[in-house]
């Protein structure tokens, strides 16, 4: 009788280098205070990043309110729903291999729109038509994250919208109806957001709009790499 054979031991996964999903979530936080201080102080007073203050900015726009704009308004929100859908697209369609993989394109995508427009801002600075490209590459990118963000799921960590963060962090506090047990992320996503809207709005009253988007960029570019499927 042939000797039976016993399946062979399958080997453990290695485990996974780089940083965890919370900590990116939290620089990438950071980049949309930084983008979203270009666009507002720099692009005729336009969120890229959070469409809850386009939305608003919009509404002034539309009754006259002076310094809004329909047209930039109205580039950056269509801007981010394309983005936004091609981001649901992508997710859907690579959903089967390990989210590693589509967080990574998202995050390439994402440095290399920035990045555009980093050199857009560089290269010709003040030119009619480059207010509406920096719009527009940067609301491509931020849609493309958001839809990436939002079916990674982590909790309270949106790296865009802060008003249910907010919300938790009290509501859920020894003050509310809770022991506050989130409160330490949820405090870390308001720091991280305010750090770097206070950086962008720096940079960009003292260098320009291309040195805060090629940071931006190059802080994608590092979490694309550095990014670990672990939460």
């Amino acid at each position: 009788m042939p000797t039976p054979t016993t399946a062979p031991v399958p080997e453990p996964e290695p485990r996974q280098r780089g940083l965890r999903l919370p900590l990116v979530l939290l620089v990438l936080t950071v980049v949309s205070g930084l983008i979203d201080a270009v666009g507002y102080l720099g692009l005729g007073r336009v969120f890229t990043a959070n469409m809850t203050g386009n939305v608003i900015v919009l509404g002034f726009a539309a009754v006259g309110a002076p310094g809004f704009s329909v047209p930039l308004t109205a580039t950056s929100l269509g801007c981010f729903l394309l983005g936004a859908a091609a981001g649901g697209r992508l997710t859907a369609r690579v959903r089967r291999a390990a989210r590693l993989h589509w967080t990574r394109l998202t995050l390439t995508a994402e440095a290399l729109l920035v990045g555009a427009s980093a050199a857009i801002a560089f290269a010709w600075p003040g030119e009619p038509g480059t207010r509406y490209a920096l719009i527009a590459l940067t609301a491509l990118a931020m849609g493309l994250r958001n839809a990436t963000v939002r079916a990674l799921g982590v909790p309270d960590l949106t790296t865009t919208v802060l008003t249910m963060t907010l919300t938790g962090l009290a509501a859920e506090s020894r003050l509310g109806s809770g022991t506050g047990q989130r409160s330490p992320r949820r405090t870390a996503a308001v720091l991280a957001m305010f750090a770097g809207a206070c950086l962008g709005a720096w940079l960009v009253l003292h260098h320009g709009l291309g040195i805060p988007l090629l940071l931006a960029a190059l802080a994608s570019a590092v979490l694309a790499v550095l990014v670990s499927d672990r939460d």
